[in-house]
């Protein structure tokens, strides 16, 4: 008889029909081909891994700061000081990332170096004013020199320091952005009949009002401010999901669904589009 028959009823421990000086022994065996059979898959790649900054909307209250620098030691520091005086804060370590966090438009704030990888701050800046996201820019530098704070400030930048400097100058500077910031704070989206409520998470559409789950409304924010752009599935997973999330494009392809449901349901003439093979944009038809 083959040792792995009928396994559960024939490894039962106390079943009179195995010898106890065998019958833990052979269960650790079948233990040990059961695992090998059916779990012994590739490790998924950590780089697959897409980082995201968006958090649940409810509990990302209060003046949320993206921090953008290569040096991780001082990105740490600089965030345990605004941690520690009651700023939400996120951090990435690259232009690039840089840019894809700051395209959210989850952020009161950036505090951007920079000497960066892959893209510098000044192109980073201009990106982000290319893309219309008016988020306050805070240039940290080491240089001082006049050209490189014109550049900063043409780049579309509307602060800028030069390292070191202290904490409570820092201070000073957000405090200084976030008030200014305040005055130009957007409570809706409106992209063709759609209005998306950035407070309640509810969408609408001319009298129809449907409210949005919290991954909805992100997902339904990243569009509705972005309207004609193509949006990755890449784009998407960083602009709706966590930090340490392992999403995956099937969650992006879902949560689209259920977006467009909403949109037939509302009765909207605006909808998303998928282009093959590259992500999906927001149009509006006729």
């Amino acid at each position: 008889m083959h040792p792995f028959r009928n396994s559960r009823r024939f490894l039962k421990k106390g079943n009179p029909a195995v010898r106890p000086d065998i019958q833990e022994p052979t269960r650790k065996r079948f233990q040990d081909d059961f695992k090998s059979r059916s779990y012994n898959m590739p490790e998924r790649n950590p780089a697959a891994m897409r980082p995201i900054p968006e958090k649940s909307i409810r509990e990302r209250r209060g003046v949320q700061i993206l921090i953008v620098e290569d040096d991780r030691s001082l990105a740490a520091a600089l965030a345990r000081i605004l941690e520690d005086n009651g700023y939400t804060v996120d951090m990435v370590h690259d232009g690039q990332q840089g840019i894809l966090y700051g395209q959210s438009g989850l952020y009161d704030v950036i505090i951007l170096d920079v000497m960066l990888p892959k893209k510098d701050g000044f192109t980073v800046t201009a990106e982000l004013r290319r893309s219309h996201i008016s988020t306050p820019i805070l240039l940290l530098t080491a240089r001082d020199a006049i050209p490189d704070k014109i550049a900063g400030y043409d780049s579309g930048a509307d602060d800028y320091m030069t390292k070191p400097f202290s904490p409570k100058e820092l201070m000073a500077h957000l405090r200084a952005l976030t008030r200014r910031q305040g005055e130009v704070v957007f409570e809706k989206l409106a992209v063709g009949d759609l209005e998306l409520d950035l407070e309640s998470c509810d969408l609408s559409c001319g009298p129809k009002t449907i409210r949005l789950s919290y991954k909805e409304f992100a997902v339904a924010r990243a569009f509705l401010s972005n309207p004609g752009v193509i949006l990755s599935k890449d784009a998407l997973i960083s602009k709706a999901w966590d930090a340490e999330s392992s999403t995956t494009d099937n969650n992006v392809e879902a949560y689209v669904s259920f977006l467009r449901k909403k949109l037939a349901h509302l009765g909207s003439t605006t909808r998303i589009e998928t282009i093959r093979k590259v992500g999906y944009r927001l149009i509006q038809e006729g």
